[in-house]
């Protein structure tokens, strides 16, 4: 239980980033809420000063109601949804009231020392039945007889018996608690559910309600889910895909509204499903149905409209929350693919879940794809309490280290447990008497040399990267870079046509053919080709054509109604046996036509891959369905394999219950990505033993040249092919050869505005020239030169940066320790400021790498410098060769070595360092 307090100091409160806090630090943080939020407060029985009840107006608009029964200990109420969920005893809105309290000190000490006179009739959650919370010698003699000596009232006498009392007695010292008109609601709303399916079966049973719902019937296992939407009312259905979940979602909606229980359903799903929707409504029921288009006039009309079945989409709703709750007042939301809502923190499970229905069916092939909390948020739209709030759920399945980041999962048979109620799911394999047989091939194919030539430059740009990141933070444009390098890894995996039109290799394109032309022989058969990527589908449609072969295009890129067309066409026509399909595709639609799907790459996430299968492996299939992935060997794709098992075990352990899985460790961050990334893209021994580049602000004095082409880079990105620096005998001032792709006088802007920034201290007749040619002019002009037709003019040319081998090292002249020493003292200097920024920003947590990276870099300085072994570790750089480097302050920074050290310590430590 909380306590009152009549402090007016702010109490302290961990990081937004430590998920290791207590109840008092959740207490905590809602007094501080209290303290700077505005809210308006009124004393709805002003004759009860302090134990009465308020209602409290926030700067949002919403009025909650706060009732006070004690102090000490704090006992009180709201009517929030935190108060409701958290179980602190506790809520901003209780906060604010009481703050409110303490402009009156002496009332309320008077309040705090003899408590409240009033007798509270309140729930009690361990009986399920009323009780007196206290001062039960005060009650009337009329009601003394209602409950026993603990003031719990006696089993013989109704809910409704008690309050109609406590009524008739009338006194003012007796209140009936806000909370029973809540928890009265709920029970009846359980008992009325059992009640319900009960009184179903029975009418099913004596021949008055049909025994199928829809006009084709439901499976078995289909009648199930059905069932288990209809009478829990708020309930998820995360069948694998395939399986009928929405016919399912609509035959409870017609059962509800059979018997008299529901008049409108909101449906949400994702706008390229809403004609599937259409379709499935027409082919299971008879009743109503309106998609939702148009701009807010329409969409307003639309929900006026009194469809029983209202289409919408995710988009529309994020706009019209408000709307549809006053306009269109749904008895029954349905979100379809509603891992649309995984991620709690975003506008649109925000909007969705202040949607107000008495039934919510969520339907998901997915509930859980990459981490446990994307089961929170689903839980969360259909009972908040069931998982708590989010410092609880935290607490409860994830292993928190000393700083209170996640490092692995724990307690996943008792997550499973509390789902479990409201969640079925069956897989295919739990029905697969009703479908059809399935085969998974895998099917590697070798590079071609300029595919494979091409692919290493990337993989060497990552390689680089990896060995920097494990150095030091990337900055934000090498963490992009290294996004985007990845993504053209996969790329070059399918084809180099994806990034380059000129060149259309492509090894997987004969396996396609293949696959088609033994599928295709088969009279009838039909086959869906995914691809990440519409060039890899524009190679497929190309070599369909040249064998003669019909195709259907279904990609982000094409209208909605175009998609519907499209969809049509592979159905319907006999001639049209190609599908083609970006992930677009993946979601929802009913393609069981085909019965050969062809993955031409793999996703990285194994839920999506399935989404892929799930569209001709489904209900109604008469075909065995078969399976080929192509995976190209010796690749980034080969060893996404292993990421994508490791995914299936987690969702299985935690819906499924496979394997006993209890515990799963994960990753924090940055190391769990850098591992993930070494897993995938081996860094070459030669790459991860070398020192990480420094950054181009740590170049400026040792290397200038190297310095503006890192800039360069940062800047321009794939755009920037060659950088090479150019000293002709003829000519003092050097000069910068940039090749570029793409816009050239872009290019040549951009380069002009680096210079000027980067050489503007510098003498005049030092400043290089630049000059910025094509791909094409450079190639020409290195033909001319290998073939003697040009020459150069004399001189030195460096090569600074390729696309192919990334920056070269920095240029030291042979003295230049004493440089060398200077370039890593600033690298370390830019270090420890990124590790100030983190500090002040109180994420402690990130400010321990760049402090270890600060520690280590003056110490490899310090080495050069006195001619010591340079340092490969923080360890070794706190070592007692280094202990004239550190003097007093070694031991604070031995600290790092420790999981709980203090980086505020740490960087306190290090200030005289750098002279702060």
């Amino acid at each position: 239980m909380s306590t009152a307090t009549t402090s007016d100091k702010l109490p302290d409160v961990p990081p937004v980033n430590n998920w290791r806090t207590t109840d008092q630090d959740e207490i905590n943080r809602r007094r501080v809420r209290a303290a700077k939020e505005p809210m308006q407060i009124r004393n709805l029985t002003p004759e009860h000063p302090v134990f009465s009840n308020f209602s409290v107006a926030s700067a949002s608009g919403q009025t909650y109601h706060v009732e006070l029964r004690s102090l000490t200990p704090l006992v009180s109420a709201c009517t929030c949804v935190d108060f409701r969920v958290n179980g602190l005893g506790t809520c901003k809105h209780v906060e604010s009231v009481l703050r409110g309290l303490r402009s009156d000190p002496l009332a309320l000490g008077l309040a705090e020392e003899w408590g409240s006179a009033r007798m509270d009739l309140v729930p009690d959650t361990a009986t399920g039945r009323l009780m007196v919370e206290r001062n039960l010698n005060l009650l009337p003699s009329a009601l003394r007889g209602l409950f026993d000596v603990t003031g719990l009232a006696l089993p013989e006498y109704s809910e409704q018996e008690i309050l109609t009392a406590f009524e008739k007695a009338g006194r003012p010292a007796l209140r009936v608690s806000q909370e029973v008109a809540a928890w009265n609601a709920q029970r009846q709303r359980n008992d009325e559910r059992v009640r319900r399916r009960r009184d179903y079966e029975q009418q099913v049973r004596s021949g008055r309600y049909p025994a199928q719902e829809t006009k084709l019937p439901l499976l078995p296992y289909q009648r199930e889910g059905m069932l288990h939407l209809a009478f829990t009312e708020r309930a998820m259905l995360a069948d694998e895909m395939g399986l009928g979940k929405t016919a399912q979602a609509v035959a409870a909606a017609s059962l509800l509204h059979r018997m008299g229980h529901v008049q409108r359903v909101l449906v949400i799903a994702p706008a390229s499903l809403k004609a599937e929707w259409e379709e499935q409504v027409r082919l299971f029921t008879d009743l109503t149905y309106l998609p939702v288009f148009g701009d807010r006039a329409a969409r307003k009309a639309a929900y006026e409209r009194p469809a029983f079945f209202t289409l919408t989409n995710y988009e529309q709703v994020v706009r019209d929350t408000t709307l549809i709750n006053a306009v269109l007042k749904p008895d029954c939301v349905i979100l379809d693919e509603a891992q649309r809502i995984k991620n709690w923190d975003t506008q649109t499970a925000q909007a969705v879940k202040k949607l107000q229905s008495r039934y919510a069916f969520v339907l998901t092939g997915t509930p859980l794809e990459n981490r446990i909390d994307e089961i929170y948020s689903l839980m969360s739209m259909l009972d908040p309490q069931v998982l708590g709030p989010l410092f609880r759920f935290n607490r409860d399945f994830y292993v928190l280290n000393a700083n209170g980041r996640p490092e692995g999962y724990k307690n996943l048979q008792l997550l499973r447990e509390r789902i479990q109620p409201f969640l079925l799911r069956r897989r295919k394999a739990d029905v697969e008497k009703e479908l059809p047989d399935r085969t998974d091939r895998t099917v590697f194919v070798a590079m071609e040399p300029e595919q494979r030539a091409r692919y290493a430059a990337h993989e060497e740009r990552v390689a680089r990267l990896v060995a920097q990141a494990r150095a030091r933070s990337l900055s934000k444009p090498e963490s992009d870079r290294l996004q985007r390098e990845l993504s053209m890894m996969r790329m070059l995996c399918d084809t180099p046509y994806i990034l380059d039109e000129a060149c259309r290799v492509c090894p997987k394109l004969d396996e396609v053919q293949n696959v088609l032309e033994s599928a295709l022989s088969t009279p009838g058969v039909k086959v869906l080709v995914f691809s990440e990527w519409e060039r890899m589908l524009q190679l497929v449609q190309a070599r369909c054509g040249q064998m003669g072969v019909s195709t259907a295009w279904h990609t982000g890129a094409v209208p909605q109604q175009r998609r519907r067309q499209e969809i049509q066409r592979f159905k319907n026509e006999a001639a049209c046996r190609v599908f083609l399909s970006t992930d677009t595709g993946g979601l929802g639609l009913n393609l069981q036509q085909a019965s050969v799907v062809i993955n031409c790459d793999l996703p990285w996430n194994p839920a999506r891959l399935e989404q892929r299968v799930a569209r001709a492996w489904r209900k109604h299939q008469m075909r065995s369905v078969t399976v080929v992935n192509l995976v190209t060997e010796d690749s980034i794709e080969a060893r996404m394999i292993e990421t994508l098992a490791r995914k299936r075990v987690l969702m299985g352990g935690v819906l499924d219950g496979d394997a006993a899985l209890d515990e799963q460790p994960i990753g924090t961050g940055r190391q769990a990505f850098l591992r993930q990334l070494v897993s995938m893209v081996p860094v070459p021994p030669q790459a991860s033993r070398a020192v990480a580049l420094p950054s181009a602000e740590a170049l400026r004095a040792v290397d200038p040249e190297l310095g503006f082409a890192a800039v360069l880079v940062e800047r321009l990105g794939d755009a920037l092919w060659l950088c090479e620096s150019c000293r002709p005998t003829s000519q003092s001032r050097p000069v910068l050869w940039l090749v570029a792709d793409g816009d050239l006088l872009s290019v040549a802007a951009c380069a002009e505005r680096v210079r000027t920034d980067w050489f503007g201290a510098v003498d005049a007749r030092q400043v290089p020239v630049l000059e910025v040619v094509g791909r094409a002019a450079h190639e020409a002009v290195t033909r001319l030169l290998a073939r003697g037709v040009l020459a150069r003019a004399g001189g030195e040319t460096r090569l600074l940066y390729s696309r192919a081998g990334g920056l070269t090292q920095p240029r030291l002249a042979p003295e230049s320790g004493k440089a060398q020493a200077q370039m890593l003292r600033r690298e370390a200097l830019l270090a420890y400021r990124r590790a100030r920024q983190s500090i002040a920003a109180l994420a402690f947590d990130a400010a321990r790498e760049p402090l270890e990276q600060a520690v280590l870099l003056l110490a490899r300085a310090y080495a050069l410098h006195h001619g010591l072994g340079q340092p490969e570790s923080v360890r070794q750089a706190l070592a007692d060769g280094f202990s004239v480097l550190w003097g007093d302050a070694r031991p604070v920074l031995g600290e790092l070595l420790e999981e709980g050290g203090s980086p505020v310590t740490v960087s306190r430590a290090l200030m005289p360092k750098f002279g702060v």
